[in-house]
């Protein structure tokens, strides 16, 4: 028996969201308390606001239903009242997957920049010509903190189990993606081309399902409250990394 009109199943492990159609931005979400929420789609800055803090990894998630489930429509809690859909340059998205490293798993090892791998070699030399156990002892320091500083960087990767808008957990994956403090700074200023509040899409949303639980997804669509969420592209050579597999094998990239 065949259904053709039934979308197919999307592979366990793939990136989806909502994308302009010349591929040159994605949308990614989170929610924010009041206070830093209305200063960001104000001033069109994420650090608009004092209250906004750079000290502490931050999520970002292109699925819209696994915000809403993250968030419970915003109202979770009062530091999740607000959602905000945030556009992001597909560059500088692919440069955040670049960094990646799974929070389950092993990942390959993390790029080292050129000068970093430098310091290490010259290090390495002085050592060799009998600085002896001092010597032995700096390098072993050096390369401590160097390995501090490289993981510092490392943007998290985890796949959690899609959701529905009705919140129902589906069998295949939605990937998060967690900005460590060093990079969060550049992220909100440099990566963002624009900030909107999609509160009121969120609980509308949660308004329609309580009052119609027959409603379907394409009368959701049409309706504005469910965004058309496509394919992101990954490059072969982040596959690997970002743990997107079918049966073993890294999944081929479309040309």
């Amino acid at each position: 028996m065949s259904f053709p009109n039934f979308p197919p199943k999307p592979p366990t492990r793939q990136i989806r969201g909502l994308q302009e159609e010349d591929g040159t931005t994605i949308t990614v979400y989170q929610a924010y308390p009041s206070t830093i929420a209305t200063a960001a789609v104000t001033h069109q800055r994420l650090d608009a606001s004092p209250e906004f803090r750079t000290t502490r990894m931050t999520w970002i998630k292109p699925s819209w239903a696994w915000m809403l489930y993250r968030s419970g429509y915003s109202y979770k809690d009062p530091g999740q009242e607000r959602i905000l859909a945030i556009k992001m340059k597909r560059q500088d998205f692919l440069g955040l997957l670049g960094r990646g490293v799974l929070t389950h798993g092993t990942a390959p090892p993390r790029p080292e920049p050129n000068q970093e791998q430098e310091m290490t070699s010259d290090s390495q030399v002085q050592t060799s010509r009998g600085g002896g156990k001092k010597a032995a002892s700096e390098e072993s320091t050096r390369e401590s903190k160097r390995k501090d500083r490289l993981q510092s960087m490392d943007v998290k990767i985890q796949w959690d189990p899609e959701r529905t808008v009705r919140l129902h957990s589906l069998n295949y994956r939605s990937i998060q993606i967690g900005i460590p403090a060093g990079l969060i700074k550049e992220w909100a200023q440099d990566m963002i081309v624009s900030t909107e509040d999609v509160t009121d899409k969120a609980r509308a949303l949660k308004r329609i399902l309580d009052e119609r639980p027959d409603v379907n997804d394409e009368e959701l669509a049409e309706l504005g409250l469910i965004p058309e969420e496509t394919e992101f592209e990954v490059p072969v050579e982040l596959r690997s990394r970002l743990g997107m597999r079918i049966d073993g094998l890294a999944m081929a990239s479309k040309p």
